[in-house]
């Protein structure tokens, strides 16, 4: 086999692959057995019908059809690997010659990684928030925590803010009632805007058996986004009393004994939750800076792939489970289609970049993801996903996505060179280590685009 390189763009190419027909003895073989199983000729046994019979019956050209069909694969992938090729999605395969008993010519027109040289990032500088945790955060935590343990006591009079309702509701959209538009028995607090909006000014001066009617634009459902008249009849008013803020309610919340302690250890808590959003936004902001660093062509075809990816995920899933469509979504963004379309272009340029960026930081830094990583990667990936270690480890092992997630780990890992590589300032002016942040990338835009993938397609 002869195999030759046409670079077209600096994202594809074209193989030109020439064949000797000797080559394709296997795969010549293996379509008359093939062929053997499928048909029937009278005078033979299934499976023992001559190849000069099949010739004869069904035309050498079918025979020749099957074996140029199973041949292609195995040479267009000696091809590349000759070549060093690393492709993107499938190949345009045309046949360009097919003589029997001679040669068989082809090309392959594939998108590939482009090459890309990362220059020196270690002059990068970023500033991110600086880590601030005031009294007034101490106070407010504590506050949430106090709102837990509230408990509430029946009242014979008309509802107030903070007072806990219970209510039952009908909502009606065209003054029809809706299917899935009653509800009864719901417990409200007043203030909390955990239900419909206008819902607090209905039911405020109610008492126990009165009811109001409101309208407010449902937010799930059969009719989300419509407008919808709502009637709330309060069944009960109940008053909330908060624990006194003392040791007792510290050794009530808390595993602390006093509530100095409490406070102490809120703190830390909030400390530890800023360091975490500091380091997170370290990374986006380094990230912005390597990829501005980095001239990245990137693919059309690969492009339109993750565009469609993004727009069915999120259109099919994300959408389809809260019961809207795509242009009541872009209604309630108040986004028009066009804005909605070049915004989900910019993300799927930026995903591709940091993919391919990333990928050759690996290669460059000669980065390899043990099992211990994989390991905890695979636990944060299973706690976000809502499933169980183990049946996400089974899912992944089913689905072939082991790969996928060893990328997502190295790149998370080339991430965390730069990161640390990169001079990180916060709003005050000091310098903020990275060294022994976790700096693993978890954002969508450092994990495998799922066109870009050379995995599966459903990775």
């Amino acid at each position: 086999m002869k195999s030759a390189v046409e670079t077209l763009n600096p994202t594809r190419v074209r193989l030109t692959v020439e064949v000797p027909f000797e080559e394709l003895k296997d795969s010549l073989d293996a379509a008359y057995k093939k062929i053997n199983q499928q048909v029937t000729v009278k005078g033979f046994r299934k499976g023992k019908i001559p190849a000069r019979v099949i010739d004869q019956r069904f035309g050498r050209g079918a025979v020749l059809e099957e074996a140029v069909n199973d041949a292609l694969p195995k040479f267009y992938t000696e091809a590349v690997n000759e070549a060093e090729l690393n492709p993107l999605g499938q190949p345009e395969v045309d046949i360009k010659e097919l003589k029997d008993n001679e040669v068989l010519s082809f090309t392959a027109e594939v998108d590939v990684r482009p090459a890309l040289e990362i220059p020196d990032y270690s002059g990068i500088e970023v500033e991110v928030d600086a880590i601030e945790v005031t009294d007034e955060d101490i106070e407010k935590s504590v506050e949430q925590l106090r709102e837990r343990f509230a408990s509430s006591t029946p009242v014979e009079r008309a509802a107030e803010d903070g007072d806990v309702v219970t209510v039952d509701l009908e909502a009606k959209v065209d003054g029809e009632v809706l299917e899935d538009g009653v509800a009864a028995g719901v417990s409200y607090t007043i203030g909390s805007g955990e239900l419909l909006d206008g819902i607090d000014d209905a039911v405020k001066g109610l008492s126990a058996d009165e009811e109001a009617t409101f309208t407010s634009e449902l937010k799930g459902g059969s009719a989300a986004g419509k407008e919808a008249e709502v009637t709330v009849k309060v069944t009960q008013v109940a008053a909330r009393e908060l624990p006194e803020l003392d040791d007792e309610f510290a050794q009530l919340a808390s595993e602390f004994d006093t509530l100095e302690e409490l406070k102490a250890d809120s703190r830390k808590r909030l400390t530890d939750m800023k360091q975490y959003d500091q380091a997170t936004q370290a990374q986006e902001r380094v990230l912005e800076k390597l990829l501005e660093l980095v001239e990245v062509p990137v693919p059309e075809k690969l492009l339109e792939d993750e565009v469609n990816t993004r727009k069915h995920n999120l259109e099919h899933h994300q959408l389809g489970q809260m019961g809207l469509t795509l242009d009541k979504y872009l209604e309630i963004q108040g986004k028009t289609a066009e804005e909605f379309d070049a915004e989900t272009r910019e993300a799927a340029i930026k995903g591709i970049k940091t993919q391919f960026v990333l990928d050759e930081l690996v290669n460059k830094e000669k980065l390899n993801v043990n099992q211990e990583e994989l390991t905890e990667h695979l636990m944060r990936r299973a706690a976000s996903s809502g499933m169980s270690p183990d049946q996400f480890a089974q899912a992944v092992v089913e689905g072939g996505q082991v790969p996928m997630l060893v990328g997502e780990v190295a790149r998370g890992k080339a991430l965390a060179v730069v990161v640390e590589a990169a001079t990180v300032k916060d709003t005050n002016g000091e310098i903020v280590d990275m060294s022994d942040d976790e700096a693993e990338a978890e954002t969508a835009e450092t994990g495998t685009t799922e066109a870009a993938a050379e995995e599966k397609p459903e990775a």
